[in-house]
């Protein structure tokens, strides 16, 4: 499935940050607390208005804008 079925960006809420449909929580702050340890689990709980395909999303979401970067090497 299409992360675009599942994140949306609209400057009205959050400021125009991508987030779960139908939700104010955001890519961001999702990822973020998957990086802090939370797992897959304790976000669903805590967090029942999403769902398990909504995480994923957030992912490609994230991966996509990552094979999307520029990166420029510095000289040392």
């Amino acid at each position: 499935m299409p992360w675009q079925d599942r994140i949306v960006i609209d400057p009205e809420i959050a400021s125009g940050q991508p987030i779960v449909k139908g939700t104010r929580l955001s890519v961001e702050f999702l990822i973020d607390l998957l990086a802090q340890g939370w797992t897959e689990q304790q976000v669903l709980d805590n967090y029942p208005t999403i769902t398990r395909d909504d995480l994923l999303a957030c992912f490609s979401y994230a991966g996509e804008l990552l094979r999307e970067e520029a990166v420029y090497p510095l000289k040392a």
